[in-house]
């Protein structure tokens, strides 16, 4: 009987103390600086010494076992064996609950790095988009395109430039600062992951940044840096959305600059044509370049076309686990990433 109690419950026991501790915010920020940070800096740099994605193995190689395991158990009717399949469902959850879930109850990156966000006029939010449209704009022209125009930068070239686009951001946050490992390519998940509505992924287990290669490539230097900010522990998606951009802007490559201006501008766009549509064309047709216009068309296509109940299903589920760990805008805190960056514009450059 132990042995088959046993394993069920040690997992149990640390997902519920997990439940019963994550309130207390000082006791989950020294988990995550002290323990969880580490751990993961210490894993994304051992994973990293493999050329492709470790996560993209695992989980395919998890899901087949997860799948066929209890299959062939019910079948020879092996209910031991089922034991060990929810003692691994049990252990996986403690393991995201620690190794991840822990960082949404830690120090926000508003706290750790003193960047407050609050509220801003129709003025504010106008120039900030114009600000961002004219970079977006200049730097449009600037970044290789096929005979199509097309952005057409070549690929592993700024994935391995990706190791520096946070080291100018780091000197105006310290609290971001950490040895960069290379962000991984998806080959295997990718399509799957455009069609669910996602970008990329931060895997806790291995500590790999991964990202979608068949997602625009326009945006894909901004997506490295979305998710080399959840290896800073920055866990809320609005403000790794803004730490992602601020990074990518200030990094001194022209493409990753272009992509974070690129990026900001779809966020700020949302909320300025909800304003003032007017106001929103009239900046469009300010700044707007052919090679601009291009991107911003490619990108709209794609997702248009990818549009589906499946996406819409991953997103409800997303949204739930986000509000189930304390992001009570859920899946809508991409959009929040707005207040900061206006915050953080304003005080620099108006």
């Amino acid at each position: 009987m132990l042995t088959i109690v046993l394993p069920l419950a040690v997992p149990a026991g640390l997902i519920g103390l997990f439940y019963l501790l994550r309130g207390n915010q000082a006791l989950m920020e020294g988990w995550v600086t002290q323990i969880l940070a580490p751990t993961a800096q210490c894993l994304g740099r051992f994973w990293s010494i493999f050329p492709f994605s470790a996560a993209e193995v695992l989980v395919t190689l998890g899901a087949a076992w997860l799948i066929l395991w209890p299959v062939r158990a019910l079948w020879k009717k092996k209910w031991r064996r089922m034991t060990a399949w929810a003692a691994v469902l049990l252990w996986l959850w403690c393991g995201l609950s620690w190794l991840w879930n822990a960082a949404y109850y830690a120090q926000s990156f508003s706290q750790r790095s003193g960047l407050e966000a609050g509220g801003y006029t129709a003025e504010q939010l106008a120039l900030v988009t114009a600000y961002f449209a004219q970079n977006a704009a200049a730097l449009s022209t600037q970044v290789a395109r096929d005979e199509e125009g097309h952005f057409a930068e070549d690929q592993r070239a700024y994935f391995d430039r990706g190791v520096a686009v946070y080291q100018n951001l780091e000197r105006e946050f310290p609290c971001l600062a950490m040895k960069s490992v290379r962000t991984k390519p998806m080959y295997l998940w990718s399509k799957l992951q455009s069609r669910l509505g996602f970008t990329g992924v931060y895997f806790p287990f291995t500590g790999e940044a991964n990202v979608n290669i068949d997602a625009p490539a326009c945006l894909r230097p901004a997506v490295i840096a979305h998710e080399m900010a959840h290896q800073r522990m920055v866990a809320s998606e609005q403000e790794a959305n803004f730490v992602g951009i601020a990074a990518a802007v200030s990094s001194g490559d022209p493409v990753f600059m272009y992509a974070g201006y690129l990026m900001g501008l779809m966020e700020l766009s949302s909320p300025l044509h909800s304003l003032s549509p007017e106001l929103w064309q009239s900046i469009a047709q300010t700044y707007f370049t052919p090679e601009l216009s291009r991107d911003w068309a490619d990108n709209r296509e794609y997702w248009a076309a990818l549009a589906s109940p499946a996406e819409e299903t991953a997103q409800e589920i997303y949204d739930s686990f986000l509000k189930g760990n304390g992001q009570q805008l859920g899946i809508l805190s991409y959009g929040a990433c707005v207040d900061l960056l206006v915050a953080y514009v304003w005080e620099k450059e108006f």
